[in-house]
């Protein structure tokens, strides 16, 4: 398939937008989270944890979110505690390591760590030294395979050589920044100064101290912004050539972040400059070389990413695109997300109540859900979508016994608009393909494989961000 999303030619695309620019989910779980119920909690989660029939030798994926951040950033609508009160990341860490101990006790199928990653938050909030303590505690109850992606965000403005140090001491070799724009003004109205030099002074650090991959995430829609000034940006991160970018949406969600609400008085660029920023971006990593991942990721031709694209091994998970396909996933920390054979499980989203629940309970479920078989197979379905651009009918026969065309006909006839469009293509057995352009509306094609949707839609509550 060609990397290229622009066969339908602009002037297309600012046709069809406004059909596909409604709400929607991004699809890092299926079920998405708020079909969770809190019927869900600690003891349900122990119990999938326990399970005896997982074999010793399958991986197993790491999440640590540390919510902590010295500012608010006021585009950010992540789970964050804004605070300068180091007392809090000590207590947080205490924490965490009871936390970490009762998960342990409960899992009664030891297995090695393929994928470790932190989020937050912003994990280089704490020093160098509470670094090495969390992660040791982490990787002594669960420990690295051998070649494992250990990865963290970070925040250019608070991270410094000697948290480099540490985190390439403990074994981190994934590193990705957030940036979103350099543009001066653009910094100032979302609250977050970030000149490029210091961006780029990190990125030197990083490299220099021997981690492989370099990561930057972008944000386009956020007020102030234009072609002309993000083509700026663009000039810069291709200087500092990352061997990933995120091009994220700005997902306009006041109902989660009510500091956005500032925005609409800010100048949020209108949906046709946002999409012109957008194909400008993309034209600009594809001419440089990267891969278009789906979505909104790139990747350089020898990142792993875009080897597992070729090699249709891509997933997707809370971390977004991954290589990691088929792995369970547990999670710690506030607000963490746990993806298991069986369920899936949250933990509570507020510091405080997070740690009451793991005093009381080792854990600290507040959600979850129990996968269905009709769950398994739609998530399946999905996925494929979403990270392969395609579904092979006879792959899903072989995989669940029974014809794809037939299980999901009004499904698939609900497509017609889009093939109408060019954005994807039906074959005979039901098979599906995404075409170039029609990954950039991939969320859109995933929707209507979604049994829970139409009526999550009917309720008319805001439940997700654009898809486009």
């Amino acid at each position: 398939m060609s990397d290229d999303p622009f066969s339908l030619g602009l002037d297309r695309f600012e046709d069809i937008l406004p059909r596909y620019a409604t709400e929607g989910p991004r699809y890092t779980s299926y079920p998405t989270a708020p079909v969770w119920t809190d019927s869900y909690g600690p003891e349900a989660f122990l119990a999938e944890l326990g399970r005896e029939d997982i074999d010793p030798s399958d991986p197993l994926s790491i999440y640590v979110h540390v919510p902590f951040c010295e500012s608010l950033c006021h585009y950010c609508a992540c789970n964050k505690v804004i605070t300068r009160n180091r007392d809090l990341a000590d207590r947080y860490l205490d924490t965490i390591e009871r936390e970490v101990a009762a998960v342990r006790a409960a899992v009664r199928v030891p297995r090695r760590t393929t994928q470790h990653h932190w989020g937050g938050g912003t994990p280089t909030y704490l020093s160098p030294a509470q670094v090495t303590r969390l992660f040791g505690c982490v990787n002594d109850a669960f420990p690295l395979a051998d070649g494992a992606e250990v990865s963290i965000e970070v925040d250019p403005r608070v991270t410094t050589e000697d948290h480099i140090v540490a985190l390439r001491e403990c074994g981190f070799n994934r590193i990705s920044m957030g940036v979103q724009d350099f543009d001066p003004k653009v910094q100032q109205a979302v609250h977050r100064i970030q000149p490029a030099d210091k961006t780029g002074a990190l990125v030197a650090t990083a490299r220099r101290h021997g981690f492989e991959s370099v990561n930057f995430d972008l944000i386009y829609g956020l007020p102030y912004q234009r072609p002309e000034t993000f083509a700026r940006t663009l000039d810069t991160v291709m200087e500092l050539a990352p061997d990933r970018i995120a091009l994220y949406s700005y997902a306009h969600v006041t109902w989660v972040a009510k500091q956005q609400r500032g925005f609409e008085r800010k100048d949020l660029p209108d949906a046709e400059t946002k999409l012109a920023i957008m194909l400008l971006a993309i034209r600009r990593f594809l001419d440089a070389g990267y891969c278009f991942i789906g979505l909104d990721h790139f990747a350089k031709p020898d990142d792993e990413l875009a080897t597992a694209l070729r090699d249709r091994t891509l997933r997707r998970n809370f971390m977004g695109h991954t290589t990691q396909a088929g792995v369970d996933m547990i999670g710690f920390g506030p607000s963490a997300i746990s993806e298991l054979r069986g369920s899936y499980a949250q933990s509570q989203r507020e510091l405080p109540d997070w740690e009451k629940a793991v005093e009381a309970d080792g854990v600290a479920t507040m959600r979850g859900h129990r996968l269905s078989a009709d769950d398994i197979e739609r998530r399946w379905v999905i996925g494929r979508i979403m990270c392969l651009g395609e579904l092979r009918a006879d792959e899903f026969e072989r995989e669940f016994g029974h014809n794809f065309g037939s299980a999901y006909a009004s499904a698939l006839a609900a497509l017609a608009t889009m093939v109408e469009d060019g954005l994807v293509t039906i074959a005979g057995d039901g098979s599906i393909e995404v075409t170039p352009a029609g990954r950039l509306f991939v969320r859109n094609v995933a929707m209507h494989f979604d049994a829970y949707l139409p009526e999550q839609q009917r309720s008319g509550k805001q439940m997700f961000s654009k898809t486009v």
